[in-house]
């Protein structure tokens, strides 16, 4: 199972093995990231899960699809490493990959 290293909003670095085949927004809370908010549930309709890759992993988690570039322009926090979590499958290969969790923004419909 790949080792994911996560930096929390309060700079403290964490790993924790992933489970493979499920999202890593599934991963980080079912590992006690709490921040990871994730309001819509992984169906990428709320970008509550935006994390950012580490630049060394944006090749192997991949770019972003147009609807997730659609709910990141949104994001105060957005960066070329910018991802939803709930649209990175862990696979074998995201050994060792690391995300940093971004601030709670508000959401309001």
């Amino acid at each position: 199972m790949p080792k994911i290293t996560v930096v929390d909003r309060d700079g403290q670095q964490r790993s924790l093995v992933a489970d493979v085949g499920i999202s890593l927004m599934e991963n980080l809370r079912g590992n006690g990231f709490d921040e990871i908010l994730a309001l819509c549930g992984g169906c990428c309709s709320c970008a509550t899960c935006h994390v950012h890759v580490d630049p060394q992993w944006t090749e192997v988690v991949g770019p972003a699809l147009d609807d997730e570039q659609d709910l990141l322009e949104s994001s105060d926090h957005r960066t070329p490493q910018s991802r939803l979590s709930c649209q990175i499958q862990v696979l074998h290969s995201t050994r060792g990959y690391a995300s940093r969790s971004q601030p709670r923004t508000e959401v309001s419909a």
